[in-house]
């Protein structure tokens, strides 16, 4: 039996960095829509491909320093109209 490929982010980590932006929105605007490149990337992914981009670049310090993971994570998911898979754990 093949060993399975375990799931990655099908996009550039990189280009994540845009995701800081949104977080600061979400800060000073809870509850507003976000407008954001942020989400156009996570656009046409599905939520376990999302979760895994972003978790890869909150993890490769890509969002900034000192950042809760499991909250960011969350956040920034929601905020693009997703949900983190149940059972998803950065990793």
């Amino acid at each position: 039996m093949a060993p399975t490929a375990s799931p990655s982010c099908p996009r550039d980590t990189l280009k994540f960095g845009v995701c800081l932006d949104l977080l600061g929105l979400i800060n000073q605007n809870l509850g507003d829509p976000p407008s954001s490149s942020c989400c156009a990337l996570l656009e046409g992914l599905a939520e376990l491909e999302a979760a895994i981009c972003l978790c890869t670049a909150i993890k490769a310090n890509v969002l900034g320093n000192s950042l809760d993971v499991p909250v960011t994570l969350s956040l920034l998911v929601s905020a693009c109209n997703k949900t983190v898979p149940p059972g998803f754990q950065c990793a």
